[in-house]
């Protein structure tokens, strides 16, 4: 039986200041090249029955125009990724007393064209999202391809953050956010660490 750990090139020290200085960290290569690839693969086959995020209930938002799959146990490498993250989620409780109970996420692919604009994961702490976690699962990026995350942090001031493959953006649910137009298929997968348990 194997047990899973965190990877062991984590900078757990780095994290940890950089989400308690301003709220939020970058974590670059997340994973060997083997999984990675190997999850890239399972997100690229599932393409066909993404849905358009930004149509709820038959009414089309302004807000946001990308496509989500949500991750249930028929996405075994997924759920490799939410366990990394439960026990990511272990360290967060245990240093800034969060109360992380579970995870819940999706696969998101913005086409060319696409965006979220300007919001907040847990606005007015009207759901039970403490921290939000991007990780980015195209296989080659560059600048001019656009799908940046520009975030604000605590100390009010504003990041613009490259969708590098293979990297994971960890940050408070509570900051302000955006994901600026993509120019190509930009894939990642999204997940909240949650105080409550997930319906699913």
């Amino acid at each position: 039986m194997t047990t899973l750990s965190l990877p062991l090139h984590w900078d757990m020290d780095k994290i940890i200041h950089s989400l308690d200085e301003y709220g939020f960290s970058i974590i670059p290569n997340v994973y060997d090249d083997l999984y990675f690839d190997a999850l890239n693969r399972e997100c690229l086959s599932q393409l066909d029955h993404f849905r358009e995020a930004g149509i709820q209930n038959g009414v089309i938002s302004k807000i946001r125009s990308d496509h989500i799959l949500w991750i249930n146990d028929t996405e075994s490498l997924a759920q490799t990724h939410l366990s990394t993250l439960n026990l990511f989620s272990e360290i967060l409780n245990q240093t800034f007393f969060l109360g992380i109970k579970d995870v819940e996420a999706h696969f998101a692919c913005y086409h060319e064209g696409e965006f979220y604009a300007l919001h907040r994961d847990n606005p007015q702490q009207k759901n039970h999202r403490i921290i939000s976690t991007v990780f980015y699962l195209h296989r080659t990026w560059h600048q001019n391809l656009g799908g940046q995350l520009r975030l604000q942090d605590k100390q009010m001031n504003w990041h613009i953050i490259e969708p590098t493959p293979n990297s994971l953006v960890v940050f408070d649910s509570n900051l302000l956010h955006e994901v600026l137009i993509s120019k190509a298929n930009r894939l990642s997968i999204t997940a909240w660490l949650r105080n409550d348990h997930t319906l699913w």
